[in-house]
């Protein structure tokens, strides 16, 4: 037990890191957009996330919606950049990832912590949770910062008039689910490094043969 203190660390880091990556996936604020017309977007500001765009409108734009006008992406949308559909698949990937990550660390941890059953398998399970905590790390790294760098280079999106968006914002900022996502990757890369880093203690037994 004295020699898993860093991986119930990890656990516990790692059990908030696939908490915040998953809560970065229903943010729609990826992508703040300020507009010049606001005829139709109110505010001035639209919210452009991965899953779907929304703004704050006084005229009636769509079928019970007043206020908030919300226009999902659909899979065959081809004016969706990359980055966007890059978010979609590789989030996916590591909220399951970070899934296996969390199962293959309480295996480890229920061995040590309330018995020796299967203690063979302690070490290699810490190490494979420890593997997938990294890679849904890297997971969540690459979308981040990939629209990171779209909205430091104010990059436009030609949506279609449905959408009652322009193709390109007067400026644009990073939303909430940008620092999230970062918070979140900090945090599985911290949990995979400290579980990788789990060592069996040796007895006298095992030293002997």
């Amino acid at each position: 037990v004295s020699t898993s203190h860093l991986q119930l660390a990890a656990f516990a880091l790692g059990t908030i890191g696939w908490i915040l990556c998953t809560v970065s996936m229903g943010i729609v604020e990826w992508r703040v957009w300020h507009v010049d017309n606001t005829t139709v977007i109110s505010s001035g500001i639209a919210w452009v996330g991965i899953w779907k765009v929304c703004f704050i409108s006084y005229l009636y734009v769509s079928p019970g919606y007043r206020e908030q006008f919300c226009h999902k992406f659909s899979g065959y949308d081809s004016f969706i950049p990359h980055e966007i559909y890059a978010a979609q698949g590789l989030l996916l990937i590591a909220m399951f990832m970070g899934l296996l990550g969390l199962a293959a660390t309480i295996f480890a941890l229920r061995n040590v912590y309330m018995g020796v059953t299967h203690k063979p398998l302690i070490a290699p399970f810490f190490l494979v949770g420890g593997f997938f905590y990294i890679s849904a790390g890297l997971c969540v790294l690459i979308p981040v910062s990939w629209n990171f760098y779209s909205v430091t280079h104010n990059q436009s999106i030609a949506f279609p008039p449905s959408y009652y968006m322009p193709s390109s914002p007067a400026a644009q900022e990073a939303g909430a689910a940008i620092p999230v996502g970062i918070v979140a990757v900090i945090l599985l890369l911290l949990s995979g490094t400290f579980s990788l880093s789990y060592r069996f203690p040796m007895t006298a037994n095992t030293i002997m043969k």
